[in-house]
């Protein structure tokens, strides 16, 4: 008799357990949401980090000229006018790449004034 008084015990404490780890709002769940939680917040702390990454060049573009300088200067290949343009080669170019240098067009850099592409040396 005690010990079916035992096992009924028993089966009911786990009946009673499954709901609390393995139910719709159990222990599992919700250690499983939290593991999502941190996920998407270290996802929201990169974007935050790009995004103020962006926001402090569009003010620095919109309040500067230097900023649009150097961008045509990096992005470009553009100088100033009475600017000497001086480039370091790590080793000399082979004739192959002499034959295909790309340089920018005069139209694709029409927009930034007081600034003119570089010139072939």
């Amino acid at each position: 008799m005690r010990r079916a008084v035992t096992l009924i015990l028993a089966i009911l404490l786990l009946l009673l357990q499954y709901p609390l780890w393995l139910g719709k709002g159990g222990w599992l769940k919700v250690w499983d949401l939290s593991r999502q939680v941190e996920a998407q917040q270290q996802a929201n702390r990169q974007t935050q980090a790009r995004n103020a990454a962006l926001d402090a060049e569009v003010r620095d573009l919109k309040q500067g000229a230097e900023a649009v300088e150097e961008r045509a200067r990096s992005e470009l290949g553009m100088i100033k006018r009475d600017e000497v343009f001086f480039q370091v080669l790590e080793k000399p170019p082979s004739r192959i790449d002499e034959k295909y240098a790309v340089q920018p067009s005069a139209s694709a850099v029409s927009g930034v004034s007081g600034m003119q592409p570089r010139q072939a040396p």
